[in-house]
């Protein structure tokens, strides 16, 4: 396969994903993290489709289209095992949807990352949280749900927080 077709195949997963998770949270309280803005993508897609929801972004830096950054209150710029630690001083366990786009080119150092993300997000996680995300996550008390129709096992992964 290309790495175009690649691409391809990874953009119509995470939209998926992202739809089916908007259709899960539907009626329950809570903000959404992005964790990777990259170019703002999956960010304007949550603003569409999420309503009036808090989206509070994380990202090492800021690389993204101007029309689609956060202003400074709903943005955490730096090493994500860091500000995931100070978001949750600030925000508290009120998330109800966490979306982690975190890969990158170096196996070895995303998967260090994934490993440290799935703790780090459980104090910001409300009870029946919908966690998506590029990597597999290790989230204490939360199970797998399956993916939506169309999207290839270990291409992307769905997790639910248990109430």
């Amino acid at each position: 396969m290309s790495r175009l077709d690649s691409a391809i195949r990874r953009l119509q997963a995470q939209r998926a994903c992202l739809d089916h998770a908007i259709g899960l949270i539907d009626g329950l309280p809570g903000s959404i993290l992005e964790l990777g803005l990259g170019n703002g993508r999956t960010y304007d897609h949550l603003r569409a489709k999420a309503g009036d929801r808090d989206i509070f972004v994380f990202d090492r830096q800021v690389a993204a289209h101007p029309d689609c950054v956060p202003d400074d209150s709903h943005l955490f710029l730096g090493d994500f095992r860091e500000t995931l630690a100070a978001a949750a001083a600030r925000l508290g366990s009120a998330a109800i949807l966490a979306h982690c786009d975190i890969g990158s080119g170096d196996k070895r150092q995303t998967a260090a990352l994934a490993a440290a993300i799935g703790p780090a997000l459980t104090a910001l996680l409300a009870p029946n949280a919908v966690i998506l995300s590029d990597q597999a996550l290790s989230i204490q008390g939360s199970e797998h749900l399956p993916l939506p129709d169309g999207v290839t096992a270990d291409r992307y992964y769905i997790y639910r927080r248990r109430g």
